[in-house]
């Protein structure tokens, strides 16, 4: 529940700070005092978007703050989860710069709005009158139905099962559309991959054809040059390696006599080697380095191949060709086998679509089963409520799958005898809406087992009785929640556990607690005005129960 509220610089409110009571909280003031503007600010705790022009002072930031005691809501979990620190006493700050920019803290935490709003989820429902128009919202009809059925879990696996529908229709129509499409393609497509199949393309192998025409080309000119360095390294007379044979052999007859020529033996006997080497590799090209026209057509009408297929398909490469081929034939498999999967996909969705309205089918039939009850408790509320004669009854009428089932709900009503109920969003007055709203909220908020509820001026365009019955009915709920009520009637004040007065002073807000005393002349201001009498005061207590 709440139980403190500071504002700081938020439209006419300099500062203020005020603390709640676990039960009933009523709330009083003159019109323009700025009671709307105390709830504005509690919006914007909760993450409501912000408004930089509400900043009353454009010098400094508008700080709003709430202290929660949430103790017994197992939040325990949900806290873990986002890595918040816990504590049964939480409190939720926002603040806004003169720029606009703004930031939530959750017990010193930087928390995002949309996180912010989710936990606001957990602690306050706000009901102001303008929210009577959501009975026109088929949303809130079916969730308020849900609600009462206690069926959050079946909910939420519908939901899932009908996210999943919705995925398999997508891809079951993209895949009959992509068949269409590729249908038209698929001789092209066909033609394409047995052409580049044909090629038998290697990777690498264009590198290597050309390397290969260039030897063939120009075979007599390399073999020339092979020939005379394998002659002039091995020729039987003058080749380098006879000379340096017959050297090697004169300096190993002086090696007795002079020490450093050991060290040219070796050098000398080294240098052999690799020539030597060097003529057996020499020898072995020129057996392969040979004219062969044959061979060079052949090569030259490999690479005019693999070049027409890359100019034709404009890429740089085999390698891209190999890549494009791979692609063609995955796009004709898809093709050659697009019947069989979509038959699997159409499978997959019949069955998910049995799934879903069986799903569906169990919501109607947790929806069926508390409607009654519920309709009847709403109608002893309006009885309770002086519409004697209302009758409020929640219909459920088949429909294709949607989003929150194959039901649509509506509430019809009637406040009349003799009148035939009529879907209540098109034929309620704004008292009669009040009315119902607070029936549907006070039945709601118990099944919802949130901590608090504010209710913003419910009980607009009721009077006398009707305002008693009002104030018991709202004074009954406190009893299972904290209730925070703004109200002009002094019926419903007088139930109030904490009577909270908003007035206006200096061109400011400002709000505090009334005493038994000063609560007696405020409801006394309520029943005749300005110009308290004393039969006002005396009216007051009787409300007050001090007679």
């Amino acid at each position: 529940m709440l139980t403190r509220l500071a504002v700081e610089n938020y439209a006419l409110i300099d500062s203020l700070d005020v603390e709640f009571d676990s039960r009933l909280n009523i709330i009083t003031g003159e019109t323009g005092a700025g009671k709307s503007i105390l709830m504005g600010a509690l919006s914007l705790l909760l993450g409501a978007r912000n408004d930089s022009e509400a900043i009353k002072d454009a010098s400094r930031n508008c700080v709003i703050e709430g202290e929660f005691n949430i103790e017994g809501l197992a939040l325990e979990e949900f806290f873990a989860e986002h890595d918040w620190e816990y504590d049964k006493h939480t409190i939720i700050r926002r603040m806004i710069t003169p720029s606009g920019k703004s930031r939530a803290f959750i017990n010193d935490s930087p928390v995002p709005l949309a996180e912010l709003k989710e936990v606001a989820g957990y602690l306050i429902d706000i009901h102001s009158q303008h929210q009577n128009l959501i009975l026109q919202s088929a949303h809130f009809r079916t969730k308020a139905v849900d609600t009462i059925a206690a069926c959050g879990a079946l909910v939420e696996r519908y939901a899932q099962s009908y996210a999943e529908l919705g995925l398999l229709r997508a891809k079951l129509a993209e895949a009959r559309a992509e068949a269409a499409r590729s249908n038209e393609n698929e001789d092209w497509l066909r033609h394409q991959v047995e052409e580049l199949q044909a090629a038998a393309l290697r990777d690498g192998e264009v590198e290597e054809l050309e390397q290969e025409l260039q030897t063939l080309e120009n075979a007599d000119s390399i073999s020339d040059a092979l020939h005379y360095l394998h002659s002039t390294l091995d020729e039987d007379t003058t080749g380098v390696l006879t000379s340096l044979k017959e050297a090697e052999s004169r300096l190993r007859h002086v090696e007795e006599h002079y020490a450093p020529v050991r060290e040219l033996i070796e050098r000398v006997h080294s240098v052999a080697v690799e020539l030597k080497d060097i003529s057996r590799g020499v020898a072995s090209d020129v057996e392969h380095i040979e004219s062969d026209p044959e061979r060079l057509e052949r090569v030259g009408a490999r690479l005019d191949t693999l070049y027409t297929l890359c100019h034709k398909h404009r890429v740089e490469g085999v390698a891209e060709l190999i890549a494009l081929r791979d692609d063609y034939a995955e796009q004709l498999n898809r093709i050659v086998h697009s019947d069989e999967h979509i038959a699997e996909l159409a499978s997959k969705l019949s069955a998910c679509e049995a799934s879903t309205r069986e799903l569906a089918e169990e919501l109607h039939e947790a929806r069926a089963a508390v409607t009654p009850d519920f309709s009847c408790r709403v109608e002893a509320l309006l009885r309770r409520l002086g519409m004697a004669e209302a009758r409020f009854e929640v219909r459920l009428t088949p429909t294709e799958l949607t989003p929150t089932g194959a039901d649509a709900v509506e509430f019809v009503f009637s406040a009349n005898a003799g009148v035939e109920p009529r879907a209540i969003e098109k034929i309620a007055s704004g008292g009669e809406l009040s009315r119902v709203m607070l029936a549907l909220k006070t039945i709601l908020a118990r099944h919802l087992s949130l901590p608090t509820i504010i209710f913003d001026e419910i009980d607009t365009g009721v009077s006398g009785r009707v305002a008693n019955a009002v104030g018991e009915i709202i004074s009954e709920a406190a009893e299972a929640m904290q209730v925070i009520d703004i109200t002009h009637l002094p019926q419903v004040a007088s139930k109030g556990d904490l009577h909270l007065l908003v007035y206006k002073e200096n061109s400011a807000t400002h709000i505090r607690a009334l005493d038994s005393e000063e609560r007696i002349v405020e409801i006394a201001k309520m029943l005749s005005g300005d110009s308290v009498t004393e039969a006002a005061i005396v009216q007051a207590k009787n409300l007050l129960g001090q007679s």
